[in-house]
């Protein structure tokens, strides 16, 4: 493994930087603290500083030399509605709130690219060094787009590092085409007739409808989607009711589909139109149904992929990047700006990932182990593309 040797110097206070991002966290839009912290450092470090962009967004731009090529490196920094249950010296200080998917680390990561970026300037370009709000259901990254952050910073290529737990410290993985699913959001709303729990038939009990409905989503991916399609839909939660004994007049049903393709996306929207309208036809009810299309799918661009995960094995060694992953169902906003300039999102290994170590668990913590190799992996990044680019 070659790690750059600033880098791995500055290991100690890279972590450090982590673990006071991990014990303030901040939802999305709302990351103050962690952008005054992101600038401060940048404009220590002696990089440009520009803020304002999706409201918490900052940029720091890093140029040397005449050359119009212009990469970018993104980094997400906001923390999830979760509450941790850690005891280390480092957990979350706010309640309800917590970086449970590494946000903190890709933070931090980045910010050790730019010191050593700063500090060598062994490129002839520009490299934009992206600390986007909001990744965590807010669609900070389209805010950014639509507010024209490739307008105003230009970039012939973007990429992104996510932690992978599962994956060991020293490994990269790199896999062209889609990476992760398209995320969108559906809502149910069942009005049915509320009454008392000891007299059933004098209404109409909206939780037998959601019942009937819960269970028929589950056909939609086996019998509505085709079997060679990845598809899923979940429900995250129903709501309604508040005594033991008397039915409410409506229940709230809310979930999630991931899918790769928008004939998929199309699918999945109709069906879940006509099991719910239907089964509360069937019972006299009502049904109103909202279908959103959130994330788009993440999918890595071939040209820039094959480049990364060269320079992933300039880092780790060409035996530690794996290319035969299978893509995840999980989704990234990250999608936006790939859908708008080529590039690829790559996954850097966080450990074994068992028991309470993976992501979005109340458990989790980034492994600082794996900042210097993918501050190095970034760093290296930067100067190869553009070190390519002016040949």
């Amino acid at each position: 493994m070659t790690i750059i040797a600033e880098l791995r110097d500055d290991h100690d206070e890279l972590t450090a930087i982590r673990r006071d991002i991990h014990a303030h966290p901040e939802l999305a839009f709302a990351e103050h603290r962690t952008a005054d912290l992101v600038a401060a450092k940048l404009a220590e470090f002696g990089v440009e500083v520009h803020r304002g962009l999706a409201g918490t967004g900052v940029i720091g731009t890093i140029r040397c030399g005449n050359s119009p090529a212009a990469i970018g490196l993104r980094a997400d920094m906001d923390a999830l509605p979760i509450q941790e249950i850690n005891d280390f010296a480092h957990r979350s200080k706010e309640d309800g709130k917590m970086h449970a998917c590494g946000h903190d680390g890709h933070t931090t990561m980045l910010l050790g690219a730019a010191k050593y970026l700063a500090k060598t300037r062994d490129f002839h370009g520009t490299v934009h060094l992206i600390f986007q709000p909001a990744e965590e259901g807010g669609g900070g990254g389209r805010v950014m787009v639509e507010e024209g952050l490739f307008d105003k910073f230009p970039c012939d290529a973007v990429f992104a590092l996510h932690n992978k737990p599962g994956i060991p410290i020293g490994q990269i993985a790199a896999k062209s085409g889609s990476l992760l699913a398209a995320s969108d959001r559906w809502d149910i709303r069942i009005k049915g007739h509320g009454t008392h729990a000891a007299h059933p038939h004098l209404g109409l009990d909206p939780f037998v409808v959601g019942a009937e409905i819960v269970l028929a989503l589950q056909t939609i991916v086996s019998r509505t989607v085709d079997p060679l399609d990845s598809a899923v839909v979940s429900v995250g939660f129903m709501r309604g009711g508040s005594a033991y004994n008397a039915i409410p007049d409506g229940l709230h049903i809310g979930g999630t589909a991931r899918s790769f393709r928008p004939q998929v996306q199309d699918a999945i929207e109709r069906r879940i139109g006509d099991i719910a309208r239907g089964a509360a036809l069937a019972h006299g009810a009502e049904a109103e149904v909202s279908y959103r299309r959130s994330y788009p799918p993440t999918i890595n661009h071939a040209a820039e992929t094959e480049f990364a995960a060269a320079v992933a094995a300039e880092i780790c060694g060409p035996h530690n990047v794996l290319r035969n992953v299978a893509p995840s169902m999980g989704g990234e906003d990250f999608s936006f700006m790939l859908n708008k300039r080529p590039g690829a999102m790559l996954w850097l290994g966080n450990g074994p990932g068992e028991g309470d170590c993976f992501l979005h668990n109340a458990r989790y913590d980034f492994n600082d182990a794996a900042i210097p190799i993918g501050a190095s992996f970034l760093a290296r990044l930067a100067e190869r593309f553009l070190e390519k680019a002016a040949r």
